[in-house]
């Protein structure tokens, strides 16, 4: 365990920056399963609006480095393609 008061602080906020990386990264993974599934179903209105907040997601999250900003444009891309090709 932590003996001075500085590694007790960075104790702290580790832990809560490892909560708020835990919630970006999974708020990414909920909207990449929604867009997933909203382009199984075939229906391009919700698929659209799926992709909108995934994008935003992971932006965010590239932006605060949770993921890397190379993979959030890697899954922009992905899914554009996938859209397009959803018609």
């Amino acid at each position: 365990m932590a003996n001075t008061r500085s590694a007790l602080k960075r104790v702290r906020k580790t832990e809560r920056e490892t909560l708020r990386n835990k919630a970006l990264k999974s708020r990414v993974r909920t909207f990449r399963r929604r867009l997933n599934a909203a382009i199984e179903s075939g229906d391009a209105k919700s698929a659209q609006q799926a992709f909108n907040d995934l994008t935003s997601a992971a932006d965010k999250a590239g932006r605060s480095r949770v993921i890397h900003p190379n993979a959030a444009s890697r899954l922009k891309s992905i899914y554009t393609r996938r859209l397009a090709a959803l018609g």
